[in-house]
């Protein structure tokens, strides 16, 4: 009976995921700090769209053709040539709302089109300001699941690791999870999840020294606070929309 469940996955770095079969199943891209919980935030504060791609150049010329707002974040600062950058804060309903993102990170939005090009049967985008809505999504759907870390330049990371974690914890009843990158993901998370924030300080995570030195130490904690913008981020058609039902 166990095989009769879906498989679940976890792909610890986008260097990895060519070893995993995404063609029938729902990829997940996790950027949890920031650009998944920047498309999610959003996302729910009423933008129409985030067009996410995969490079400064496309998305300049993209935002001038459609009259979009272009922005995006090479190494966690605002990439030169773009107005605005990859924290959530900068995109309160006041501004987003109704309005189209473009969008370009470091490793976020480079992971989707990477899984695009290998064939994903679905793309969503998962973080924890959406992690209720991810998990929900997975249950209802009952297709084979890829967790997909975009990491940071290949490296893997502790925040996306621990996101892969958490959705596993919600739903691995409902899967067949053999898969040592999956365990590794659940027990770094139960070991975190009373302070997700604490246990990055105290492990001295990587990106968040990078975002810190950038005194972004609020979006950090924001982008680890469970369930603050509940929307399903779809990618269809070259664009995220927020799944109508998901908020």
């Amino acid at each position: 009976m166990t095989n009769s469940r879906p498989s679940l996955y976890t792909a610890l770095s986008p260097a990895l995921l060519h070893l995993y079969d995404l063609n029938h199943a729902i990829v997940v891209i996790i950027d949890v700090l920031r650009a998944t919980s920047t498309i999610a935030t959003a996302l729910h504060n009423g933008a129409k769209c985030v067009i996410p791609v995969d490079s400064v150049a496309k998305c300049i010329e993209l935002g001038k053709q459609i009259d979009g707002i272009t922005a995006g974040e090479r190494d966690g600062m605002i990439a030169e040539g773009l107005q605005h950058g990859n924290s959530p804060f900068e995109y309160p309903p006041s501004f987003i709302g109704g309005k189209t993102l473009v969008l370009t990170t470091t490793n976020g939005t480079k992971l989707l089109h990477v899984a695009l090009d290998r064939g994903a049967g679905q793309i969503i985008t998962g973080s924890f300001p959406n992690l209720t809505a991810v998990c929900d999504y997975l249950l209802a759907q009952n297709l084979p699941v890829v967790l997909a870390c975009a990491a940071w330049k290949d490296r893997v990371n502790i925040e996306d690791l621990l996101f892969a974690g958490a959705v596993i914890h919600q739903v691995k009843e409902n899967f067949y999870i053999n898969c040592d990158s999956s365990q590794i993901a659940e027990t770094l998370y139960l070991e975190a999840q009373k302070d997700l924030y604490g246990f990055m300080k105290a492990k001295n995570a990587s990106h968040y020294q990078r975002l810190s030195g950038y005194g972004l130490e609020k979006d950090i904690a924001y982008c680890l606070t469970p369930d603050v913008a509940p929307v399903l981020p779809l990618y269809e058609n070259g664009k995220l929309i927020n799944l109508p039902g998901g908020s």
